[in-house]
């Protein structure tokens, strides 16, 4: 190709890059440009249609204006209308029908002669014009375009008005509002947490009746802070304030104040407490305050402004130079260790309530109030349930009983059974059930380690009752265990942690004992993971050594927290050889003693274990009456002579 072919082509690529550029960089100018094209397109009139009207036009046309001026003479003509807009004369001729339309001359520019022979004949004549109708037809078309434009115009200007509307508002409190507080919960609806209602029931009453406490010179707590683990009813705590106090309620998340730009959370919190102040006395309630509350000038590389910025805001919004009376801010939080110290101090938050996880009254009594909407069959104990579910919070309850009643409609039963409420804690706890293994080396295998749990568990005295053994898998395990405790136990003793770690590692022992080390597989990895742990804790934290009573570890800081840039040891490399010696100590006394117990009670482990893979479920009541008649059996025996 020569270069100037080169040129050539070069150049029309280039002009259509730019004529595409062009389109795509500004298609207002290409919806303008079209919309000035239909007057032009609609006010004139196409070439086929001018062709086609002047074909209609000769073809019913059969008079010249000479043959006109004869006829005119003769006395044919019976009317004539001149359209000199036009430059035509549409005829009616004497004779014709009524339905055939006019014929159709073209005039001269000067038409006396026509005229007068009009005049002298009596023929009736008119001027008519199409020029009002091209006129309206006109305005038409050009409203046509003129309208849609405007109206475009009109989009644009609001679109950039709500845009300029919403930088101004972007400062403003995101709080949701309720002048009434209707949030349908009362204190009469929260349960398990009796001590945290008696605590907030007073902050209702200085709302309600401040007088009763000025009176004694009491003064109005400015802030509860609500700590607890999650789904212990914090939120639903601070609802239910709300509910029974009846003032102007204000509830927002702790990350609704904290945005990229900086300045915009102290903006808000400056908005927030101004709404609260017109609207005093009311109640503030900030769930997850550590979003913004978290200690300043800490973590990796420095604080984030914008968030330290939100915080400073926030403390002088409740205590600073001015005061806030009659407004109670509410906050929650389920990591108090990384709050502020300064938020914590009195006169910002007077008041901590722990919301802890309920014990076995306040798990029935938020069962009663979760199964008030569901059909409960009478022979279902919610005693029961409350006994098989330590360390589980009202969420937890909650969400129990839901999965008991979706189960219960996925079975078509008519009220829920304890069926149904069992199927629904395995649930919970374990996860979704799976497909039962067929009789198998594997499934023997798995019946002797959790039947080597279940019997090494129930023989020792310290250690929880078994609740369920059984070879169906859920989640990621292929077998499971349950061990319910009696009671509620706030302390744990030296002989208790001791049985739960020979009780876990009887698992593996069974493995051992009956197939042999070579064949000892990785199904204990778990309980190996859990039992060096609590080793661990009982010679670092608990002081249940050869060590001594020394706390030698904390619990894990990590670096998010605000705290140290790194672990610092608080031992020397001697003592943590010694601990590690300890720790390996206490572990293997623990498996020698599983390993014994599994080989004194060898003939009750087969039994159990045959009737487990029969059965695939044992419940804690039979598994314990099967152990207790082999106990007899045994004792029975050595009582005989021989």
């Amino acid at each position: 190709m020569t270069n100037l072919g080169k040129k050539a082509l070069v150049k029309r690529q280039s002009s259509k890059r730019v004529a595409w550029v062009g389109a795509k960089a500004l298609p207002a100018v290409g919806i303008a440009a079209s919309l000035i094209m239909l007057p032009g397109i609609f006010g004139s009139t196409p070439v086929l249609a001018q062709k086609a009207e002047s074909t209609s036009s000769s073809s019913s046309t059969s008079l010249n204006y000479g043959d006109l001026l004869k006829k005119a003479k003769a006395g044919e003509v019976q009317k004539v209308e001149l359209d000199e807009t036009e430059q035509l004369a549409r005829v009616y001729l004497k004779g014709q029908k009524e339905n055939t339309p006019p014929q159709q001359v073209r005039l001269l520019a000067q038409n006396t002669e026509l005229i007068n022979i009009l005049k002298d004949k009596n023929v009736e004549f008119g001027e008519v014009s199409s020029a009002n109708s091209r006129a309206a037809v006109g305005l038409l078309i050009n409203l046509m375009w003129i309208l849609p434009l405007v109206a475009l115009m009109l989009l644009f200007l609001r679109r950039s008005t709500n845009a300029s509307s919403q930088a101004m508002n972007f400062g403003k409190s995101k709080a949701r509002f309720q002048m009434e507080a209707k949030t349908g919960v009362k204190f009469e609806d929260v349960a398990g947490v009796e001590e945290a209602k008696e605590d907030l029931e007073e902050v209702v009453t200085f709302l309600k009746q401040p007088e009763r406490f000025t009176a004694v010179g009491a003064r109005i707590p400015k802030g509860v802070l609500l700590i607890g683990p999650p789904g212990t009813g914090k939120t639903l705590l601070a609802k239910a304030i709300a509910g029974e106090a009846g003032v102007p309620f204000f509830s927002i998340s702790g990350s609704e104040f904290v945005e990229m730009f900086v300045g915009v959370g102290a903006s808000r919190v400056r908005d927030l407490f101004k709404k609260a102040k017109e609207n005093a006395p009311c109640l503030i309630f900030i769930d997850e305050i550590d979003a913004v509350g978290r200690q300043r000038g800490a973590g990796i590389g420095g604080g984030n402004d914008e968030r330290e910025q939100t915080l400073n805001q926030l403390l002088t919004e409740m205590d600073g130079f001015e005061g806030n009376t009659g407004i109670i801010i509410i906050a929650a939080t389920n990591r108090p260790d990384v709050l502020d110290a300064a938020l914590l101090r009195p006169g910002r938050f007077d008041r901590q309530v722990m919301v802890d996880a309920p014990d076995l009254k306040g798990r029935l009594e938020i069962l009663k109030v979760h199964a008030r909407n569901k059909k409960i069959d009478p022979s279902v104990s919610l005693e029961a349930i409350a006994r098989r579910t330590p360390g589980f919070t009202g969420a937890d309850l909650a969400n129990l009983l839901n999965e008991a009643a979706i189960l219960t409609a996925r079975r078509r039963k008519e009220a829920v059974t304890i069926l149904e409420i069992d199927a629904a804690v395995d649930r919970v706890v374990a996860g979704m059930e799976g497909t039962a293994l067929v009789d198998s080396k594997s499934k023997r295998l798995i019946a002797y380690h959790e039947v080597g749990h279940a019997l090494v568990g129930t023989l020792l005295k310290d250690h929880d009752p078994v609740q369920k053994v059984t070879l169906i898998p859920r989640g990621q395990a292929l077998g499971l265990t349950w061990f319910t405790p009696n009671e509620e136990q706030g302390l744990v003793s030296r002989s208790q942690l001791k049985s739960r770690i020979t009780a876990t590692l009887g698992g593996r022992a069974a493995e051992e004992i009956v197939f042999g080390k070579p064949e000892v597989t990785t199904g204990a990895s778990n309980d190996l993971q859990q039992v060096t742990g609590m080793a661990r804790q009982m010679v670092t934290r608990f002081g249940m050594s050869e060590l001594g009573p020394l706390s030698l570890e904390n619990q894990s800081g990590e670096v998010f927290l605000g705290r140290d840039w790194m672990n610092k040891s608080d031992y020397s490399e001697e003592i943590a050889a010694k601990i590690d010696s300890q720790v390996r100590e206490i572990v293997n006394n623990s498996y020698i003693k599983a390993k014994e117990l599994l080989e004194e009670n060898r003939i009750v482990l087969e039994r159990l274990v045959d009737l487990l893979i029969e059965e695939e479920t044992i419940e804690g009541d039979s598994f314990r009456q099967i152990v207790a008649d082999n106990a007899q059996v045994a004792d029975a025996q050595l009582a005989v002579p021989h």
